[in-house]
């Protein structure tokens, strides 16, 4: 039995390792994935029986114009969630340098992270409070008054993704942290006896070496903008008249507040195939990158 087992365990091994997150995937998000587009073909208020109506959700979400506005809107999470990682790079750099102070410097940076998002979402109402927030003080002391931007239609979206950032930003600057202290000495020797300095140097010798952290940072982004709820459940609640909302927002509304389970599971089906089609391609770009770096 021994003997079987050193001759198998090259590949046993990695199999019962990771054998408990497959089982969980498929139980859990698979097979929940799998019920949701199920639900989406009903109507159903969560309580009585499921009366089947094809595609009816997917025509009216086709013709709802909130359904559009929500997907403006994460698509608005997207493209300004992106500023995440390069952000996050630059902090990470600056306090990854040896100087007196900075390990202070970098735990401030730390504080965001330990936070719940419910609280960093409090902590912004008060900051873009017009009458006494932090933004009001700030445009007063310029002898100006300061905007409602949560109550700014054109503004409150833009409002609650710059709060979401904070958080974001930390994230990404801890992984980058982990992966500084990870570099080759040996490269970046051979960089400093080449004459690399400064941007040479962070291009050629320490960007490549950043890679893998890179692809994680902005997948995680990526995810946590299409998958943006709480920030905006805390701070407008899709408000004002659904300007601020996005699809894992509206799918909320829809199944808790208005019991319509099946509009909502149409939503989550949407949603769930925007971030599928994402990651298959992300991966798949990823193995590519790997095997011409191979």
């Amino acid at each position: 039995m021994q003997t079987l087992w050193r001759r198998q365990r090259w590949w046993l091994t990695p199999v019962l390792l990771i054998a408990p997150a497959i089982a969980l995937f498929f139980t859990v998000i698979l097979l929940s994935a799998v019920r949701s587009v199920w639900i989406s073909f009903h109507e159903w208020d969560g309580f009585g029986d499921m009366v089947w109506i094809g595609l009816g959700n997917y025509v009216e979400l086709y013709n709802d114009p909130q359904f559009y506005v929500s997907l403006k809107n994460n698509l608005i999470w997207l493209i300004m969630f992106m500023a995440a990682p390069p952000i996050g790079l630059a902090i990470a750099l600056l306090v990854n340098q040896k100087i007196s102070g900075m390990r202070f410097l970098k735990s401030l940076f730390f504080i965001p992270l330990v936070l719940a998002s419910v609280t960093v979402g409090v902590v912004f109402t008060w900051v873009y409070t017009p009458e006494f927030g932090l933004l009001a003080l700030i445009f007063k002391a310029f002898g100006a008054v300061a905007p409602a931007v949560l109550s700014d239609e054109h503004f409150v979206t833009f409002a609650i993704v710059i709060a979401a950032l904070w958080p974001q930003i930390t994230f990404c600057m801890v992984l980058y942290l982990a992966g500084l202290n990870n570099l080759s000495e040996e490269l970046i020797g051979a960089g400093r006896v080449d004459g690399a300095r400064g941007w040479n140097m962070l291009r050629h010798i320490v960007l490549p070496q950043l890679t893998q952290v890179t692809f994680i940072a902005i997948a995680v982004t990526v995810v946590g903008a299409l998958r943006s709820f709480d920030m905006i459940s805390v701070m407008t609640a899709g408000g004002p008249f659904g300007s601020s909302s996005v699809l894992a927002y509206q799918m909320y509304e829809q199944s808790i507040f208005s019991y319509r389970f099946g509009y909502g599971a149409a939503i989550a089906s949407v949603l769930f195939v925007i971030m599928a089609v994402f990651i298959a391609w992300y991966l798949t770009h990823i193995i590519r990158s790997e095997e011409r770096g191979g």
